[in-house]
């Protein structure tokens, strides 16, 4: 089959397409033939040897953590899912022909295979930092970053659990923030003033999806250091925030989100497709910073 390898740390150059075997699905893990792969930042983080003192990687590598496509085959122990299911998840090495899933759900009929690719990493980021955060049903939740993948799914699923949200993200993306059921704020210099006067009863808690230096404004904003969650920044422990980076098992995350989206309550927007064979495309597409929503590959 065909895969993305790479056999040094390095920029978009490094990822090649190369013929490898086929995998083999381990006990309660399922293999699918990849319709369509997310892109996420740990992919060329972990590329570039950014994360290579707490991940680091064997060569050849392989890249890709999540996928939608068709069972075709399935490992000891596994129930509830046939070859032939389509589904989406999180996996490894998903940027292939083939891939295992370890941790999937159903896909809805009327969810294309290329958006259900997006969904796993964000929705279990989002549902796992939501949690940690704190923030409760009535309250104000101030998202830090929110027009990417993991931030459109913070604010649709806060939503879904009757948690208000106020996003920030460029200019340009205060419409899509508001289509996604935030109310939209820019970033940059007047952040607290802004938001106060959006939440006159203030803001119970925030959180940190894009980094630049947030945490000590964000902090300020709560009151609380211990209502402040990044997943961007490694630093926030040293102004008393908390970062998250372990991820949960995303099943039960996964299965909300389908049922979200059948019940017209959740989407993640395309912003653009890539065939494998521009997988560098997109790496670099990714590291900008500047992405409204997913980056696909389409594999087959």
């Amino acid at each position: 089959m065909k895969a993305v390898r790479f056999h040094e740390y390095g920029g978009p150059e490094v990822l090649a397409v190369e013929d490898v075997d086929l995998p083999q699905p381990g006990a309660g893990q399922i293999r699918i033939a990849v319709k369509a792969a997310g892109i996420n930042p740990i992919d060329w983080k972990l590329r570039s040897g950014h994360m290579h003192t707490v991940m680091p990687l064997s060569f050849p590598a392989g890249t890709g953590l999540e996928a939608a496509g068709v069972i075709d085959a399935i490992g000891e122990g596994v129930t509830g899912a046939a070859v032939g299911d389509a589904v989406f998840g999180k996996g490894r090495n998903t940027m292939a022909d083939y891939a295992i899933l370890y941790q999937w759900t159903t896909k809805p009929a009327a969810l294309s295979f290329e958006e259900a690719a997006g969904y796993s990493v964000a929705v279990e980021t989002a549902t796992r930092i939501i949690d940690e955060v704190g923030v409760q049903p009535g309250e104000m939740l101030l998202v830090s970053g929110a027009a990417g993948g993991v931030g459109s799914a913070v604010v649709q699923l806060a939503t879904a659990a009757g948690i208000r949200t106020i996003g920030t993200a460029s200019a340009p993306k205060q419409a899509y923030l508001q289509s996604m059921g935030a109310i939209a704020t820019t970033y940059g210099p007047g952040l607290a003033d802004r938001v106060a006067a959006l939440a006159p009863a203030g803001v119970q808690a925030a959180l940190d999806i894009a980094g630049s230096g947030i945490i000590p404004e964000l902090v300020a904003i709560t009151g609380d250091p211990a209502k402040v969650v990044s997943i961007a920044d490694i630093n926030a422990s040293a102004h008393g925030a908390r970062t998250s980076f372990n991820p949960r098992d995303a099943t039960p995350a996964l299965a909300q989100a389908a049922a979200l989206f059948v019940a017209g309550a959740f989407t993640l927007p395309i912003e653009r497709t890539f065939p494998l064979e521009q997988i560098g495309a997109a790496h670099a597409l990714s590291a900008t910073g500047h992405v409204t929503g997913r980056i696909i590959i389409a594999i087959a």
